[in-house]
């Protein structure tokens, strides 16, 4: 769960380098397909995983997060054709302005939940009901992780943004200061010739 967007210190590749990680083990890669939310997500993926990447789903983090966006999102991957077990959400957790974490949720298949234990407590749960509560399920983990993210994304531009500002501050101080030391120099150099000048000439008088 990226975006589309940078200028936000190590938000995505943070993202990227967990996923990375994980399917450093050729067994799980072979098994495991990827679907990247935001480009940030795929350009960095795409380079050893390309071959495990479903789709890419793009226009991610210009506008606010809505439930329709994680409702298409979710349809597309229930649609893909791609018959998985389980799976799960890698995204930055909103702790602060000034902190994040990365985190994941797990999302379960059809059968996953068929096969759960507790489901007979319910009653009449049958295959549009599962179905519906498998779309909406999705929907709202995609919606949730995708408004931590974005909160998570935003607080750390601001900070990256932030410290952008002190460094070229300081940069800038340190600039005039050299700036202002040689100007003086220049000055003083033009001074000393302009007296050994002015004295070489009286000595001739």
């Amino acid at each position: 769960m990226t975006s589309d967007r940078g200028l936000c210190g190590a938000v995505h590749s943070g993202v990227a380098r967990l996923i990375r990680n994980e399917l450093a083990d050729a067994t799980l890669a072979a098994n495991t397909k990827i679907v990247c939310v935001g480009d940030k997500s795929r350009s960095i993926l795409q380079r050893i995983f390309a071959k495990n990447i479903i789709f890419v789903a793009n226009e991610v983090g210009r506008l606010p997060p809505t439930f329709i966006d994680a409702s298409k999102l979710a349809d597309q991957i229930l649609n893909s054709g791609y018959d998985f077990t389980d799976g799960k959400i890698v995204y930055n957790r909103f702790k602060s302005v000034v902190s994040y974490s990365l985190s994941n949720i797990p999302i379960f298949s059809r059968s996953s939940v068929e096969g759960a234990a507790n489901l007979s407590v319910y009653d009449s749960l049958d295959a549009d009901v599962i179905q519906s509560y498998l779309e909406f399920s999705l929907a709202s983990l995609l919606f949730y992780t995708m408004k931590e993210g974005a909160c998570s994304e935003q607080s750390s531009r601001m900070t990256a943004m932030d410290n952008a500002s002190k460094n070229a501050g300081e940069m800038i101080d340190k600039l005039t200061l050299t700036f202002n030391r040689t100007r003086q120099a220049v000055i003083t150099r033009e001074l000393i010739e302009i007296i050994s000048g002015a004295s070489a000439l009286e000595k001739e008088k």
